[in-house]
C-alpha cells in the first residue's frame, strides 16, 4: 500500500480549543455550564440545518442568540466569545504543506458557510488541494457519500488514502470506505502515526 492522498479534519484537529476559559467565563455570565452553550451551538437544530448548508452561518447564530435570549446584534460578541481560546496548529499545517506536492492533500470538515472564506482570510488556503466542507456539499461525516465525494474530488484511491479525525466514528466510517485511518487524540502522536504510515508505504 502507498499512500499518496491526505484527509484531513478541521475543527479538534487543524483547530483546538486550547484556552477554555474565555468559553467558561462566556458560559458563566449566561447563567449556564460550558458544555451546555457547546450543546447549543454545535448541537442545536439550527447547527445541523447549517452544516448541511441549508441554512447561511449567519442565520445560525441568529438562531443561537435567541436561544439564549439575547439580542441578535450580540450574536458577534458570542462569536468572538465562543472561540476566543482556539488556537491553529501551525506544525500540523506546516508539516502538511511541507508534503505537496509529493502528496494530494483534502479537508473534510462538518462545517458552517463560513469556514472556506475563514481559512482564506487566515492564509492557509494553500495547504490543500481541495476543500469538502458540509455546508457547501449537502452531506456530513460520517456519511459515507462524504468521503467518496472527497476521493473523486482529488481524483484519489481510497486504498491509497488514509483519512485523520479527533473523532472515532468519522475515523472507522472513513476505513469502511477503504482508506486507511488516524484517530487524532494528540497532536504529536498523530504526527508521529502520520509520519510512521508515509515512511512505510
Amino acid at each position: 500500500m502507498t499512500i499518496r492522498t491526505i484527509l484531513i479534519d478541521f475543527g479538534g484537529v487543524l483547530v483546538r480549543t486550547e484556552d477554555r476559559s474565555p468559553r467558561r467565563q462566556a458560559a458563566e455570565r449566561l447563567g449556564m455550564s460550558e458544555q451546555e452553550l457547546e450543546r447549543v451551538v454545535f448541537e442545536s437544530e439550527s447547527s445541523r440545518l447549517a452544516s448541511l448548508g441549508k441554512i447561511p452561518e449567519e442565520e445560525h447564530w441568529r438562531a443561537v442568540a435567541e436561544s439564549l435570549r439575547l439580542p441578535p446584534s450580540e450574536a458577534d460578541h458570542i462569536i468572538a466569545d465562543f472561540f476566543a481560546g482556539d488556537r491553529l496548529d501551525t506544525v500540523w499545517l506546516d508539516f502538511l504543506r511541507s508534503l505537496r506536492p509529493n502528496y494530494k492533500i483534502g479537508l473534510i470538515s462538518n462545517a458552517w458557510s463560513g469556514l472556506r472564506a475563514w481559512i482564506t482570510r487566515q492564509g492557509f488556503a494553500d495547504v490543500f488541494d481541495r476543500m469538502i466542507i458540509s455546508a457547501e456539499v449537502g452531506l456530513m461525516k460520517p456519511d459515507p457519500r462524504i468521503y467518496l465525494l472527497a476521493l473523486q474530488e482529488l481524483d484519489a484511491q481510497a486504498d491509497e488514502s488514509v483519512f485523520i479525525d479527533d473523532m472515532l466514528v468519522n475515523v472507522e466510517a472513513a476505513r469502511v470506505v477503504g482508506m486507511s485511518g488516524i484517530h487524532f487524540t494528540h497532536p504529536q502522536a498523530a504526527l508521529d502515526e502520520l509520519r510512521s504510515l508515509l515512511n512505510h508505504a
